[in-house]
């Protein structure tokens, strides 16, 4: 393992790490609200790191990266898009897949409408949220995210530690071995009440990036995930035209978790197939339909 320090959107500090052979494809996996790169031990401890490049961080923050103060840090995409940037680019990433995992959804889209999608091979949304408003609550955004956030950004630490013990139990379907849900809590618990409510503040749509996306996207998603609800999977099917489905049925909102021997197999098969994939003719015909060039 390496421990990188990436200087991010605004000269702010990102905490990164790199596991696995530094010439293999490389693989970037972003975490969502009020997590960490640690959500990711199941894969970065796996067999994924004999064959790709993985590299891992802690979103501005969350984690060990720096936690600016001023919330137009959190609340515009510019940061977030020149966060995932300097990555890429300070660690010389070849073409890398993007695995987003919830919040890193919109992070993801913030970082190809600002940078577009020549740098990277290919996009893996896991329980990715690409929308965010008033109007998609209780529709694509669930009860297992919407009813811990006034707890979860309160100024009130007994407030914050109730609403993410529950937030943290209602990720995953069937609950998690008691040490793995002990961990998991304590990366939640340490992201600041501040930081948690400025990233919900955003009013997001990105409606545009995916219907110009031209590179291959698999949208895995968990067909019990009461976070964010199959229905957000389903509009990334919809729009996006290079998109396939992977869904697992008796799985929550971390499939990369609850079944992880899955996951990276699927995983690894798509990195593979991006690293050397064209758009088929179906799917050109289809975007020139559109009037997608």
């Amino acid at each position: 393992m390496k421990i990188h320090t990436v200087i991010g959107g605004g000269g702010v500090k990102l905490h990164v790490h790199e596991w696995g052979k530094a010439d293999a494809p490389a693989i970037l996996f972003i975490h969502g609200w009020s997590q960490n790169h640690l959500c990711w031990k199941k894969q970065y401890e796996s067999r994924l790191a004999e064959s790709f490049r993985l590299v891992a961080f802690d979103l501005r923050g969350h984690g060990m990266s720096e936690a600016p103060e001023a919330q137009e840090q959190y609340t515009e995409p510019k940061p977030w898009a020149d966060d995932i940037a300097a990555i890429i680019d300070q660690l010389r990433l070849d073409r890398p897949v993007l695995v987003g995992w919830s919040y890193a959804g919109f992070i993801i889209c913030d970082y190809l409408r600002a940078y577009g999608q020549d740098a990277i091979a290919g996009i893996n949304f896991v329980g990715a949220a690409v929308t965010l408003d008033r109007a998609v609550f209780g529709v694509l955004i669930g009860p297992g995210f919407l009813d811990h956030v006034p707890g979860a950004t309160a100024d009130d630490l007994p407030s914050n530690i109730q609403a993410m013990r529950e937030f943290v139990q209602g990720c995953t379907a069937r609950p998690l071995p008691r040490d793995e849900y002990e961990v998991a809590l304590c990366w939640n618990i340490i992201v600041p009440a501040r930081v948690r409510a400025a990233l919900v503040t955003r009013a997001i749509n990105s409606d545009d990036v995916l219907a110009t996306l031209r590179k291959p996207v698999l949208m895995t998603h968990g067909g019990g995930d009461t976070v964010v609800l199959p229905a957000m999977g389903e509009r990334i099917l919809q729009i996006c035209l290079t998109s396939r489905a992977s869904w697992y049925s008796e799985v929550g909102h971390a499939p990369f978790i609850e079944d992880a021997s899955r996951f990276n197999r699927e995983l690894a098969d798509f990195v593979r197939s991006a690293r050397t994939s064209y758009v088929d003719e179906d799917t050109s015909h289809r975007m020139a339909l559109a009037g997608v060039s």
